[in-house]
């Protein structure tokens, strides 16, 4: 590895094949297990590294955040104990029902550790303290530092999380990446319904949605599993014949995987995927057999484009001999160490290792966790879900909080019609809050304009729920509201937002590739947020043509109809084998009033 990006990192992590316990070292502390090593040098009387070369040093506490720092909990008095609660109730909150405590650690980040006597006592405390909150605890691992003591003396890391209530899970979304038969659908059914796989497809079957999926065995549409964690970091899935609901209510945290399509041909489904369910991570899957093939490097190639944190999993090592994953996995790190990836491969080979990549991953955006695993054998698959157990949120509390002070807006994904219920819409919550019984208004339509309707029923996650919140995905139910008015696209929004549409729009891009040149009237399709449309270029800022690799400001033109757009959303655009990714930068927005709306369309249908 270039020695400047080790410097840049602080030595923090190194490249797979050495296992995470360096990044663990980096964090202050020695990976269990990790071998010894004789003393260095003393720094201010302490012994800088001891059995592990430790330095003697985490970062500093951060005021924000949900990691804490404590030298002992040993008998606080009444007075101290609610302050230490009040504390533990902030941290919760600023990780969303989750936090770190760093029991043994000075506020500076000095690792000083407790005796076995002074850890007991403090984690009792500890565990009093998350009572209190209705939260509980998770000892994730214990290290041990070497400095002039006679007493071992240790330093033990523990997850704190909030019981839920009323379905306020801490709720992530995966994106599962990767070349037809790498094995994501057969990996999502062991994880999602707790059976190995046969090693002919059979845990992949209660994913797929359509018959020509079964028969084929590929996955042709976006499918959604729900893998859930209680409290306690026990794993909550479908086994034990749960039903949804009760993976809910079991439930403190909830990791929901998109399934998407790996062949070619479904492409466009997979970007659709990408851009409109805004996942908070992505996981790449790749076939040790195969290795960097089909796909792989497209979906690798959209991740980073939409800036979507990704981990790869290396599956079916089963079938492999172990020079065979070897050889895999430098396929990989050299593919990652490219300047246009620049990423820090980090192959995870033990629980420490898991630990740590996840908190790593969450903290840089440059790592990448690496894992070898088989859905057929089991190999390394708890490895999978401790990371994902312990996986942080990308938002804190304060952002949320921002988010849900907005005007509600509703992402339309999914139209259905269920019997009995009439028209359902899934999608993504972006901004504000929704309430059942909501009156919102949905558009623009293929003329522009926005339609009055009402929020009769909400379900997330299979059961229902009467509030969804800012970044939940659910589905509503619309009632008797005419299914043939609904597009994907559109979105739902308060009737006092004034939404403003537009045709015309200004996007300042890059283009990845294209065969000759980017010329006026060349059209593509164009993928923003839920929109998925093709457009016309209409100008080139200052050029007449563009080439591979170049930048400019580009003006669209939807062919079709007018599409609700924001300032400063991703876009991302392709026909054929052209490719390029950008930002919005200008709307020619048509407002409400020039459009001209209609009074009604009929009972329930009115214009807005």
């Amino acid at each position: 590895m270039d020695s400047r990006v080790s410097e840049l990192f602080g030595g923090c992590c190194r490249p797979a094949g050495g296992g995470a316990g360096a990044a663990l070292r980096g964090r202050g502390g020695a990976a269990p297990g990790g071998g010894g090593g004789s003393k260095t040098k003393k720094k201010n009387g302490r012994s800088r590294g001891g059995k592990a070369n430790n330095p003697p040093y985490l970062p500093p506490e951060a005021e924000d955040g949900n990691i804490e720092y404590k030298l002992k909990l040993v008998n606080p008095s009444q007075y101290r104990f609610e302050h230490l609660v009040t504390q533990m109730k902030w941290r919760l909150q600023e990780g969303r029902g989750e936090a770190v405590y760093q029991i043994g650690v000075e506020d500076n980040g000095l690792l000083v550790g407790l005796s076995e006597e002074e850890m007991r006592a403090s984690l009792k405390t500890l565990r009093r303290m998350a009572e209190k909150v209705g939260a509980d605890i998770t000892v994730l691992r214990e290290r041990e530092v070497d400095y002039d003591s006679d007493v071992p003396r240790k330093i033990t890391e523990v997850l704190v999380r909030k019981v839920p209530d009323n379905q306020q899970f801490l709720d992530l979304r995966v994106a599962v990446l990767g070349n037809v038969d790498s094995g994501k659908s057969t990996l999502l059914g062991v994880l999602t319904q707790g059976e190995l796989d046969n090693g002919r497809g059979r845990a992949r079957l209660n994913l797929f949605r359509h018959l020509h999926e079964i028969q084929s065995g590929r996955t042709s549409s976006i499918s959604f599993e729900i893998l859930g964690f209680n409290s306690k970091g026990e794993v909550v899935n479908y086994s034990d014949s749960r039903t949804a609901e009760e993976i809910c209510e079991s439930s403190s945290k909830m990791i929901t995987f998109i399934d998407l399509a790996g062949h070619h041909k479904y492409l466009k489904t997979t970007i659709f995927g990408l851009t409109s369910y805004c996942p908070d991570f992505a996981m790449l899957v790749v076939s040790a057999n195969t290795g960097i093939a089909g796909t792989t490097r497209e979906h690798l190639g959209l991740a980073m484009a939409l800036k979507v944190p990704f981990f790869i999993v290396i599956s079916k090592v089963d079938l492999c001999s172990k020079a065979t994953v070897e050889r895999t996995v430098k396929q990989l790190e050299r593919i990652l160490k490219q300047p246009g990836c620049n990423k820090l491969p980090l192959l995870v080979n033990s629980d420490d290792d898991a630990v740590t990549a996840a908190q790593q991953f969450a903290q840089s955006p440059n790592i990448t966790p690496i894992f070898t695993l088989s859905s057929v054998s089991g190999e390394n698959l708890d490895l999978l879900k401790v990371f994902l157990n312990i996986l942080p949120p990308l938002t804190n509390s304060k952002e949320q909080e921002e988010l849900m002070q907005q005007h509600t807006e509703f992402q339309v994904d999914e139209i259905y019609t269920v019997p009995e219920v009439g028209t359902v819409v899934g999608g993504t919550l972006s901004s504000g809050i929704c309430r059942e019984g909501e009156n919102l208004v949905v558009g623009p339509t293929d003329d522009g304009k926005f339609l009055r309707l009402k929020v009769c029923s909400i379900q997330r996650n299979r059961s229902a729920c009467r509030v969804l919140r800012a970044g939940q995905a659910a589905t509503l139910a619309l009632g008797p509201f005419d299914r043939s008015l609904l597009r994907k696209g559109m979105v739902m929004v308060s009737p006092e937002m004034n939404p403003t549409i537009c045709s015309v729009f200004e996007a300042e891009i890059v283009l990845l590739f294209h065969a000759t040149t980017f010329r006026k009237g060349f059209q593509v399709t164009v993928h923003v947020g839920n929109v998925r449309q093709t457009a016309i270029v209409e100008k080139i800022h200052g050029k007449d043509k563009l080439r591979t690799g170049e930048k400019a400001v580009v003006c669209f033109r939807f062919i079709k109809h007018p599409e609700y757009l924001k300032i400063g959303a991703k876009l991302l655009f392709r026909e054929g084998v052209t490719k390029g990714i950008g930002h919005v930068t200008n709307l020619q927005a048509i407002t409400t009033k020039e459009n001209g709306l209609e009074e009604s369309l009929g009972p329930g249908q009115l214009s807005f």
